[in-house]
Parts: structure tokens; sequence; C-alpha cells
């Protein structure tokens, strides 16, 4: 085996001897499913942070980068993490007051309603069991990529991997990996930028010639390619894409059971919204980071094929071995973390939330989670073998599936009177086949859709128009009236003063935050790219997006420091 396999290798070993130290910590429900409702903050913003990327950011999103989309994904990401903010204040702290296991346990204890529960849950099996085929795929590429390993051989080595490891520990361990395959995987991110920038010339004369690269002209503008034969014909509709995707993926983030299900294990409710700002700086942060590596990689090789395999060309071509093997670790690292949180959850809602277990006690039903997963892990792998890689698409395809069917019913399971169980549940099927429906029509041709009206808004707005007719016609029972009056009465414990203090510190970090983020754009991408393009002091679109950029940080801490301006805020309803 070479260097990078190795690396990967005794990477895995490490999360492994974790694992098995987490997984002999698992003695009841709460510790299998939710980690005992204990984790800090640090644990809570890994496990979102990693779970959030996986191979999507390190493969896919950078092989837009280098296809001379950065700066879209960009705008895209600025919009979406919004949903940390606005997920954690309108329906993460309600969630964890809930008690439940799993968020599909929430809908059907909200609504007082199995079938309500069920339909979460099948919701869950089908939209992260696609997800995390493509997961699977984009690890197995990797692997194939570093070693000599034929594909359906690394697809068996990285399925076996993650699935023992799942199986095993639970929630415990997922979270703790997490954390460790964020920190790592981050560090990677910003190494592998300082050797890429440093084997291309340097920081000024990179951005000089990608500004200037005829191959892929406008790579690095704050529109990235264009024109007759891309992706978009105009930068209009690129920006359009964006920011229509940009907020699906918002209520993504703030809502999906990869993302909410993490505030179900924090220790407090505060940890909460110190958690969702965390992860919001963290990604923001890195994001730059990966798509400027992601461009500049054409500086080294502008015929790499597929683009998603980018990142693993330029580990193996543009930075010293050292170097190449702590990104591919890291790179793993948010493959591996992803597959395993997406297992988890797939098969705590096939074991908790499908299948019939009144009557079953603790240990029978920590059994029966750990089959259930390697009976959808089996499944999965079939799939993976026989589906072709499409890691970017299908990942953005299968995630924004729970914005169109879980996003009106999650928030207004909180902030309405008068959804009904009914409306509920009929709000999750429509939402979920509208968009299936109308991206398979248009994946096939049969009818073709504007910007405007992509099929995650499609299938959202017949959601939300199903819940408010069916509502009309249905009575809400006291029993879901008492339910939603809960979710709104905070625990006293949750209004200690330390802990808001700690939460309003985080506040100032984001706003902080913004602003040197927006000052580090500017200085090192709008201005030496006006200088490159001979539009010095224009206030370009490149500008333009480094402002809206960092502003966002400065918005998302300014609504959490509104938020813990006082502790009767908490209260907010």
């Amino acid at each position: 085996m070479n260097a990078y396999a190795w690396g990967i290798l005794i990477s895995i070993a490490i999360y492994f001897v974790v694992g098995n130290y987490a997984g002999r910590k698992v003695k009841h429900l709460d510790d299998y499913f939710v980690a005992g409702r204990q984790a800090p903050t640090l644990l809570v913003v890994g496990t979102l942070v990693a779970s959030l990327l996986s191979t999507t950011a390190f493969l896919g999103e950078t092989g837009m980068a280098y296809t001379g989309h950065g700066a879209i994904v960009l705008i895209l990401v600025a919009v979406n993490i919004t949903g940390y903010i606005a997920g954690a204040i309108l329906f993460g702290r309600q969630l964890r007051r809930s008690r439940a296991l799993t968020i599909a346990e929430y809908f059907g204890r909200r609504f007082d309603s199995r079938r309500v529960q069920v339909a979460a849950g099948l919701t869950i099996i089908v939209g992260l069991g696609a997800y995390l085929v493509a997961v699977t795929q984009g690890a197995a590429l990797i692997v194939t990529n570093i070693t000599e390993l034929s594909y359906p051989v690394a697809l068996i080595i990285v399925w076996f991997g993650y699935t023992v490891f799942t199986m095993y520990s639970g929630s415990r361990g997922v979270i703790i990996t997490d954390t460790i395959m964020f920190l790592l995987f981050s560090v990677a991110a910003y190494v592998a930028l300082s050797f890429v920038i440093n084997a291309t010339g340097g920081w000024i004369t990179s951005i000089d010639a990608l500004a200037n690269f005829t191959a892929k002209p406008g790579i690095i503008s704050w529109h990235g390619v264009t024109g007759p034969d891309a992706t978009w014909k105009t930068p209009a509709e690129a920006m359009a894409w964006a920011v229509i995707l940009g907020a699906a993926w918002s209520v993504v983030v703030a809502v999906s059971p990869w993302q909410a299900s993490r505030y179900m294990m924090a220790r407090n409710e505060q940890t909460v919204l110190r958690a969702a700002c965390g992860a919001t700086a963290a990604l923001l942060f890195l994001y730059p980071v990966l798509m400027l590596c992601g461009a500049a990689i054409n500086l080294g090789n502008p015929d790499i094929e597929p683009a998603d395999t980018a990142m693993i060309w330029a580990a193996q071509n543009l930075m010293p071995t050292a170097a190449g093997v702590l990104l591919m670790s890291g790179v793993m690292a948010a493959a591996l973390s992803s597959a395993t949180t997406f297992l988890s959850l797939v098969g705590f809602s096939a074991s908790n939330d499908v299948v019939q277990h009144a009557g079953i006690d603790e240990q029978k039903l920590l059994r029966l989670s750990r089959f259930c997963m390697l009976g959808i892990g089996v499944l999965v792998l079939m799939l993976a073998f026989f589906l072709p890689p499409r890691i970017f698409w299908v990942t953005y395809f299968a995630a924004t599936v729970f914005a169109s069917s879980w996003g009106p019913v999650a928030f207004m399971s909180v902030w309405s009177k008068s959804i009904t169980a009914n409306a509920a549940f009929w709000g999750i099927v429509v939402g979920f086949f509208g968009n299936i429906i109308t991206k398979a029509l248009s994946y096939f041709g049969i009818v073709e859709l504007p910007v405007w009206a992509d099929p995650i808004i499609l299938g959202a707005a017949m959601s939300t128009l199903v819940i408010v007719l069916v509502s009309r016609h249905g009575i809400v029972s006291d029993a879901e009236q008492r339910y939603r009056r809960m979710l709104h009465e905070v625990p006293p414990a949750e209004l200690d003063p330390l802990e808001i203090r700690r939460t309003r510190r985080w506040s100032v970090i984001l706003i902080f935050g913004g602003i040197v983020l927006s000052v580090l754009m500017i200085g090192f991408w709008a201005l030496p790219y006006q200088a490159a393009t001979e539009t010095a002091g224009v206030l370009t679109g490149e500008v333009w997006v480094s402002l809206g950029y960092g502003f966002v940080l400065v918005a998302c801490g300014w609504a959490i420091r509104l938020l813990t301006n006082s502790r009767k805020r908490l209260r907010i309803r």
C-alpha cells in the first residue's frame, strides 16, 4: 500500500478505537439514539458540520468549483447556512423539549398519530438511503483512486467499515468521531489550499492566472462560467439557481433529520443555540477555502475527468506526500462521518418509527435497531454497486426532498395552532411525491421548468397548500393542543443567567467574524481579481458577494443577540 492508503487506514483505525470505547457506554435507548442528551457544544458543532459536508463538499462541490462555479456555490452556502440559526430558534429548542428519540417520533407525538410518525420515518429511509448511497460511492472512489483496489472491492471495504462501527456504537460513537473528523478535514482543507496555491505560482500569480483563464472564462468571477455551452446561460440564471437552492437548503439545514436530530443530543437549549452559531461560523469560513482550492487546481491540470476527483488529483500531484495524506484522510473522514450519521438515522427510523415495537424492552429494541441497520446497509450496498456515481446531484436531490416534505410541517408543528394530524400526514406525503415527480419529469425532459419553479419549491408549495386546505376541514384534538403548549414552556433550568451570557458571547463572535470574513474575501479575492481584470475602483459583483457573504454571519449573530437580550425573550412564542 502507498502512503495515502496507510494514512486513511490509520485514521480509520483511530475511529474504530473511539467507536469501541463509545459503544461500551451504550446501556439505554437514550445512549444509543441521542447520546444520553448530554453532548456539549463542541460535539454538537462537530456532528452538525461533519454530517452536512461529507463527500459533497470535498468532491462534489469542489468539483463544481473546478468546473467554474465556485462563487455560485458560495452564494448558495451563504443563503442556506442561515438555516442553522433559524432552525435552532424556531424548531431545534422545541424539538429537544419533546424528549423524543427521533424526529419522526416527535411528529407522531406532536400530532398524536402513528400514521404521521410512519410517514415521516419512511421519508427518512428513502431520502437518507439515497444520500447514503452517494456518500458510500464517494468514499469508494477515494479508495479506488489512491490504491490499486477495484471499485467493487473498495465499496465493500468502505461499507463494511462504517456499518460495523455504527451498529455497535450508535449516536454516542457517531458524534465523537464526527467531531474528530470535523477537526481533521477542516485542518486538511486549509493545508490543501496553501500547497495548491504555492504549487501554482503563489497567491497573486494564481488569482491573475485564474482571472484570465481562457479555458474556463470567468472561473473565479462572482457568477462563474456562463454561456451557451455552460450549465447556466447567464449570470442572472446562475444567481437565481444559487438563491433558490440555497433557500431550500436553509430549510434542509433547519429541519432535516441529520441536522435537527443533533439538537436532541445537546446538553441544554443554550447548547443548541451555541452549536448553531459554531456550525454557521465554521462552514462560512471553510467554504471559500474549498472553492478557491478547487478552482486553482485548474492551473495544475485543467482536464481532470470526472471533475469530482479534482481534489484527489491535487493531493497526489500538487502537494508533498505528508500534506496529501492529511488531505485524503480528511476527505475520507468527511465521507465516513456522513455515512455513519445517515446509517444510524435510517436504522433508528426503521426500528423506532416504522416497525411496531409495543411491549418490547430496551435491550430487545437495541438489538432490533442494529438488525435494521444491517438490513438497510445491505440494500444500500446493492444500490451502490448498480447505480453510477453522481455525488453532487444525487445528494442535492435526496436532501432537498426534506425541504418539500418536512419543512412546512416541522415549522407549523411548533408555530401553528390550526394544523391537524391529517393535514400533517398529507403535507409530508404530497411534499415528498410532489418533489420527486416534478424532478423526474424535468430530468427525463418531459417538462422544462424555469429556475424559479424548481421541484423543491413546487413540492413545498404543494405541501403547504394541502396542509392549509386539509386543516380547514379538520379539528385539532385536545392532546395536540396540550403538546404544542408544552413545546412553548421553557424549563426553568434553561433560564440560567450564566448559560445565557455564554450564548451572548457567541453572538459577538459571529458579528466580529462576519466583518473579518468580508475583509478577507475582499482583500484576497475581490481586489486581486479587480487588478487582474483591470476593473479596480469599481463595486464589482465580487465585492458585493464578499460583503454579502460576511453580512450573513453578522445577521445571524445579531439574531442570537436579540433572542438572548433578556431571559424573557427566550419565552418567544
